[in-house]
């Protein structure tokens, strides 16, 4: 950096930027007589990071980049040129530099320290009024990119955590399939051996009444480790008395669908002495078929029912108007989205919801915006192992919910920063800052309430609505 001699034209050049609009050229004056000029080479720090801000500066030769880290990168926020004002303006609240200020070219500037704003306003109360004006146009800036960030943040996880939930269907339904095509590849040989049998339609009635009485009473009773294994060896012993070889898929079959030792004598005795090894063949595949469908119909439906929760989630196929709706549809649907990241920590999740919970009135797909917000600010604050809870209930004519985190709650020295916009106490590209500012917004857009207790063990947010 060099400190630069001020020349005459300086007064002209500054007259002609749209911050001086309006301003009298005496007050041009008094300001370029309290700044300093200064030179930047390309590639060198106007700011850095976490500086103090204490200095209005405005450009008036050259261009330099707004660098902003985000986790372990760096991000170009915007590039700005001659007549740009940057630093701290009057009334700002700022007291520290978030980005780096980085010369794309050789650059020059006017440097106003912030103890000159209170003459400022005596000089020229028309410069004051533009500055402030760009500090309005700078937060309005800012926050729409920080929105942008804080929706794409969000949109990430749910698509991380949509993707792994669409994953396990799906990589089931392959597998069930894969396992179809074998088995149906397998049933021509053991068809062929049932059929040489020549089975009278009497003794296939017998086994008709075998095989499907148990697989028409549901889903077979639940054995512990230790049940089915002894099931299943007293199975195989008659397996091999029976001179069947290789019966361990007979076994594995017959045990998921209920079937017994006591049943494997009834077909025997079924087929009155005909060749069992291949009726007990036959009725395994039957089964393994029956059970492949019906896998493959259950991940289908998943896959559906998943889906179905991203149409809900986001209202996509509904008028974004505001609807009577059900607050409880809203968080499930959001628990959905979510699901992946609860398993992670292994969450345990407790819903309490009201039997007599009546329609709110909601713009739905904002309102699920709260919900994701809230519950996934309580997730990311509790250790693994910990309880979610959801509790909904009316009470003095309001729909409450109430989202309770078992975390280390929020220490009282901040408790009141957390709605404000950019505030965040996660990591550096954890986290905007705005995930809870918008919640608000949201919540008051709705004449709703939201309010927040906290303690270590226990922190609740509640969001209460008018009926």
């Amino acid at each position: 950096m060099q400190i630069l001699e001020k020349h005459q034209d300086l007064l002209s050049t500054l007259a002609k930027f749209e911050l001086f609009e309006g301003v009298a050229p005496a007050a041009i004056q008094w300001f370029i007589d309290h700044t300093e000029y200064r030179r930047f080479e390309e590639g060198e720090y106007l700011f850095r990071p976490n500086e103090e801000a204490n200095q209005l500066v405005l450009i008036t030769k050259g261009e330099y980049v707004l660098r902003m880290q985000q986790g372990n990168e760096f991000r170009d926020i915007g590039q700005w040129g001659v007549g740009n004002a940057t630093g701290l303006l009057p009334f700002s609240r700022m007291k520290k530099t978030t980005a780096a200020g980085i010369a794309l070219e050789p650059l020059e500037l006017l440097a106003l320290p912030g103890t000159c704003f209170t003459e400022m306003v005596t000089v020229s109360y028309e410069l004051v009024q533009n500055l402030v004006a760009v500090m309005s146009s700078r937060i309005k800036t800012f926050t729409e990119q920080r929105l942008q960030d804080d929706k794409l943040m969000s949109l990430g996880k749910l698509s991380a955590g949509l993707a792994h939930e669409l994953n396990n269907p799906a990589s089931a339904l392959v597998r069930s399939a894969d396992e179809l095509y074998n088995k149906i590849h397998q049933s021509p040989e053991r068809f062929k051996s049932v059929i040489t049998m020549r089975v009278t339609p009497e003794e296939t009635d017998e086994l008709n009444v075998i095989l499907f009485g148990k697989t028409s009473q549901g889903p077979a009773k639940e054995l512990s480790l230790m049940q089915r294994e002894a099931c299943k060896d007293e199975i195989l012993d008659w397996l091999d008395d029976e001179g069947i070889p290789n019966g361990d898929d007979i076994a594995e079959t017959f045990l998921d669908f209920g079937l017994r030792l006591e049943d494997l004598e009834n077909m025997k005795a079924a087929v009155k002495g005909k060749d069992i090894e291949a009726i007990l063949w036959w009725v395994e595949s039957t089964l393994s078929l029956e059970r492949l469908v019906k896998e493959i119909r259950e991940s289908a439906d998943r896959i559906g029912r998943l889906v179905r929760s991203v149409k809900t989630y986001t209202h996509m196929d509904q008028s974004q108007d505001l609807q009577a709706s059900d607050l409880h549809e809203g968080l499930r649907s959001t628990m959905t989205m979510l699901k992946h990241k609860i398993k992670e920590k292994n969450i345990q999740v407790i819903k309490e919801f009201a039997e007599d919970m009546p329609l709110v009135k909601l713009y739905p797909g904002e309102i699920n915006q709260v919900w994701t917000n809230l519950i996934d600010n309580a997730v990311d604050a509790m250790p693994p192992d910990g309880t979610l809870k959801i509790h909904t209930h009316v009470k003095n004519h309001k729909a409450i919910v109430d989202i309770i985190d078992s975390g280390s709650g929020i220490p009282e020295d901040i408790r009141t920063k957390i709605f404000d916009p950019f505030f965040t106490t996660k990591g550096v590209g954890k986290g905007t800052g705005m995930g809870l500012e918008i919640t608000r917004r949201i919540v008051l857009k709705h004449h709703a309430d939201i309010q927040v207790k906290s303690q270590p063990g226990e922190t609740i947010f509640t969001v209460c609505f008018p009926l």
